[in-house]
């Protein structure tokens, strides 16, 4: 592979959240892939793979912004681009 066809490497924390400092826009446009306990998932919003957890929505409550409430599952976390 060469410099332009090979991935970035994944960070140890992400944010699909644009007010969020872990927010990378660029490194979002790929197909990134997270596993917590062996099982993926598709509905996180934030991820930190040192700390070992990941942000996913509450079913379907918002905040009063209409953002969703979040909660912290803890584990094994697993980031891959698919």
């Amino acid at each position: 592979m060469n410099e332009e066809t090979a991935a970035p490497a994944l960070p140890d924390r992400l944010s699909v959240d644009p007010a969020s400092p872990h927010h990378d826009p660029a490194l979002l446009e790929r197909d990134i892939g997270i596993r917590l306990n062996g099982k993926e998932r598709h509905d996180v919003e934030e991820y930190c793979v040192s700390e070992g957890w990941v942000r996913v929505p509450a079913g379907r409550t918002v905040d009063r912004r209409g953002r969703p409430l979040l909660i912290k599952l803890k584990g094994q976390v697993d980031v891959f681009y698919r």
